[in-house]
């Protein structure tokens, strides 16, 4: 059954399943124009999450046929997955920032075997174990080349938008003000959206935010590390920096309401950001603690502090638990309280 909430002024969400995931399910929202109903995310593309996704339009009033157009705020499978069902069902356009478009253009031109030779690399420089490789290096040998989303690998085929969503404008929605606002850290092309309507209920405040995974009311959203060999070896990527600087951008919006892809509608963003300002800062002053001898990427997030012990923590949650601390670690590279030194793998050093 889909269950649909109605947050008036034309706006309303369907929680959509995400399979075999903590995070549970993608809250889609429904947002009415002029041109036609549009969908801010879709989901994750599997048939029960798409069975929802009709069924929750129809509890609506909507037709998966009547659906004009698709933004998305990331490419992340739970938020992109449905996109291309969509499209195919109903004609609607995808709408997307350029910099994740550049993503979803890369996993569709590379092979599979590709991204494990990708990641094999990347975890070879952060200095994880054999025993932790040697579980990548034998899904590699299973996929034959036509496989995708084992091991951490990118999913096969995510389709390819329509629109390019341009930071600070206002969308082509008939009857709406719908402003892109550009947060990168989560992803690089991450959006939220702002609604520059008065709040349905009359909360005080700027309208409301569809936030995506930027802005969460109990979750600090992993930050991801999407960058070429040359960009890597150049030290030029700085997600976490973009994460911190974009969760102030949306701070100063002084949004009623925030309307995010996960949990439940919330007010009150600006003390949700300064929460998750003050937990990054904790991270990293954590972090700078261990970096009294160098560390690789591998010996520092076995050290953090996680939601489970390092031992219990599966493959593919490890590789996104050593790209958080990577991004950390950068950041302290770049305020100046560490170092990277030379070398494969690369050590960190508290300065």
């Amino acid at each position: 059954m889909a269950e649909v909430t109605d947050h008036r002024g034309g706006v309303r969400s369907i929680r959509v399943p995400i399979p075999d995931n903590p995070l549970g399910h993608t809250l889609v929202h429904l947002l009415d124009t002029g041109g036609g109903p549009v969908l801010v995310d879709t989901g994750w593309d599997d048939p029960d999450s798409w069975d929802v996704l009709v069924t929750g339009l129809a509890a609506a009033g909507v037709g998966i046929g009547e659906v004009a157009g698709v933004v998305i705020t990331h490419h992340h499978p739970d938020h992109h997955g449905l996109s291309g069902r969509v499209r195919e069902a109903s004609g609607a356009w995808i709408a997307m920032h350029a910099a994740d478009a550049a993503l979803v253009r890369g996993t569709r031109e590379q092979p599979p075997l590709y991204w494990y030779d990708y990641l094999a690399g990347r975890l070879e420089r952060d200095g994880a174990p054999e025993t932790h490789l040697a579980v990548l290096r034998a899904a590699r040998a299973g996929a034959h080349g036509d496989g995708g989303g084992a091991a951490g690998t990118p999913p096969a085929l995510p389709a390819l938008p329509d629109r390019e969503i341009v930071p600070g404008e206002l969308l082509d929605l008939p009857g709406r003000r719908l402003r892109a606002i550009w947060t990168p850290g989560h992803t690089p092309g991450h959006v939220c959206l702002h609604l520059e309507e008065e709040h349905p209920a009359g909360l005080a405040g700027r309208g409301r935010l569809f936030s995506g995974d930027h802005l969460l009311p109990g979750i600090s959203p992993h930050i991801g590390l999407y960058e070429s060999p040359d960009e890597r070896a150049a030290g030029v990527l700085d997600p976490l920096g973009d994460y911190l600087a974009s969760l102030e951008r949306v701070a100063r919006l002084g949004v009623a309401e925030v309307l995010p892809a996960h949990q439940h509608a919330f007010t009150g963003a600006g003390g949700r950001v300064r929460e998750l300002l003050a937990h990054h800062e904790g991270r990293l002053r954590g972090l700078l603690d261990l970096l009294t001898r160098p560390l690789t990427v591998w010996e520092a997030a076995e050290r953090m502090v996680w939601n489970r012990p390092w031992e219990r923590i599966p493959f593919d949650s490890r590789n996104i638990a050593l790209a958080e601390a990577e991004a950390h670690l950068r950041r302290l590279v770049r305020q100046g309280r560490a170092e990277a030194l030379p070398g494969t793998p690369v050590r960190y050093l508290a300065v």
